[in-house]
């Protein structure tokens, strides 16, 4: 019987609170917003930023590299790094530690058809390893005319 009253009465008070909030519940109140207009400046401004440093910085985006040596000889790796480097000097080669294998990456392409060029001339180098294009995370800066659309 106690638990029966406990159980009602749980249930009945929070309506009676509730019922008691809004006795009209057709009428609106109208909510007054003072702000300072120099937020609305310095949003413009840090827009303004952002859209720069989109536009001329480099992103990352999924693109395309060539994996030119497997190796689990970190010297071998550093060996075959040095020479993509002297070789290609205007592309960018990497060396990634993945247990127990180092890996000499070089390039930042945004298609396979775009790095099969330099895998080309790199096979040609190192024709008893596998050259491969891998899919990776790549740099990218866009050229001055392209412009970034954010996305929504």
């Amino acid at each position: 019987m106690r638990l029966l009253f406990a159980v009602i009465t749980l249930f009945s008070v929070p309506g009676a609170f509730a019922q008691g909030q809004n006795p009209r519940p057709d009428t609106f109140e109208t909510v007054i917003v003072r702000k300072d207009p120099r937020f609305d400046e310095l949003a413009a401004k840090q827009a303004e930023i952002n859209k720069r440093s989109l536009n001329t910085g480099p992103r990352r985006v999924q693109g395309f590299r060539i994996q030119a040596a497997n190796t689990q000889n970190r010297d071998d790796a550093n060996a075959v790094k040095a020479e993509l480097l002297r070789r290609f000097p205007e592309e960018k080669s990497y060396l990634l530690y993945q247990a127990p294998n180092f890996r000499v990456r070089i390039g930042n392409f945004l298609t396979q058809k775009d790095a099969f060029r330099l895998r080309k001339m790199i096979t040609a180098l190192y024709p008893d390893r596998g050259v491969y294009i891998v899919p990776d995370i790549v740099e990218y800066t866009p050229p001055a005319e392209e412009e970034i659309v954010p996305e929504k």
